[in-house]
């Protein structure tokens, strides 16, 4: 049955509904603009592999990994919650958020509460594409509660980089929105093998919808409708790399559809579903199988634009 809904999502970058358990009082997510891909070149250092010890390559992901501005955060007790806010907050990410009445609720003092999390938005003009809309959402804390709330209480406020999240090596859940792909057919929706000549010319429909007799279609049916724009997670992501300077990974002319990262930026083994500058959440896993190992990056190759 693979993906079931298959509905648009309600917005264009996701939210995440849970996290792992944590004991270090430390940010569970973070977020990052998906610039293209390209591939690096490392030594394997990975026990037991064919290739232990030699040089191979692997494509990855490029995110434009901008600071996160902390605006607030949320303490949860039961179904009350009580959301406290920045006293001073950037101009340019004021005046640019799509719910600015957030901002002037009334700060309350936290008194009973099982979690707190914190409301953070991205400054996309610092970006290579230069958005002037941020996002808003919300992350996780892990920790106990006590922890949670003295975290919380520092960051206010104030910035927080991918450094502080996570590490190289580190394996983390990439949550993101695919690319959608409108109102299509059940050949390229589902794969239903193109008919025959002599089958009543309805070449690229399915035979039978259901039983006879039955007023009933079984949702298992494939039927058309909406292709992508859906909300995906891919577990167990690999950071390759963490780096500052974005003269390491910009190919000449920057890459295409996006342009040049000003930024830091996040290396990530494989591909990751979505468009070129659509936000991408990285959160820690929450099905580790694995332990991270750092690797040896020889080389990056600037000559991809994709």
């Amino acid at each position: 049955m693979q993906y079931w809904p298959r509905k648009r999502t309600k917005r264009i970058y996701p939210n995440i509904c849970s996290y792992p358990k944590v004991n270090e009082a430390k940010p569970l997510a973070f977020a990052g603009y998906k610039a293209g891909m390209t591939q690096i070149f490392f030594t394997d250092n990975k026990k037991g592999s064919p290739t232990q010890g030699q040089t191979v390559s692997h494509s990855v992901t490029v995110l434009e990994t901008i600071p996160l501005f902390v605006l607030g955060l949320r303490a949860y007790s039961g179904t009350a919650v009580t959301e406290i806010y920045a006293k001073e907050i950037p101009k340019e990410l004021k005046k640019g958020l799509k719910a600015p009445k957030d901002i002037k609720k009334s700060s309350g003092k936290i008194k009973d509460f099982s979690e707190i999390k914190l409301i953070v938005c991205t400054q996309p003009k610092k970006t290579g594409f230069g958005k002037k809309t941020p996002e808003m959402f919300e992350i996780g804390i892990g920790g106990n509660p006590e922890e949670q709330k003295k975290l919380a209480m520092e960051k206010l406020g104030k910035e927080i980089k991918v450094e502080e999240v996570f590490k190289e090596g580190d394996f983390v859940d990439s949550i993101s929105v695919t690319k959608g792909k409108g109102f299509q057919g059940v050949v390229k929706r589902y794969g239903v093998k193109i008919r025959g000549r002599k089958d009543e010319q309805h070449h690229r429909q399915i035979g039978v919808i259901g039983t006879e007799g039955v007023a009933h279609v079984i949702y298992t049916i494939p039927q058309p409708g909406q292709l992508g724009f859906q909300r995906r997670t891919e577990f167990n992501k690999q950071i390759y790399k963490i780096g500052n300077d974005p003269k390491e990974v910009n190919p000449d002319g920057g890459f295409l559809n996006y342009g040049l990262v000003k930024g830091n930026y996040v290396l990530i083994k494989g591909s990751i579903p979505g468009a070129k500058k659509r936000l991408i959440l990285i959160r820690a896993p929450i099905r580790e199988r694995k332990r991270g190992y750092p690797i040896e990056v020889q080389r990056i190759d600037k000559t991809s634009q994709q």
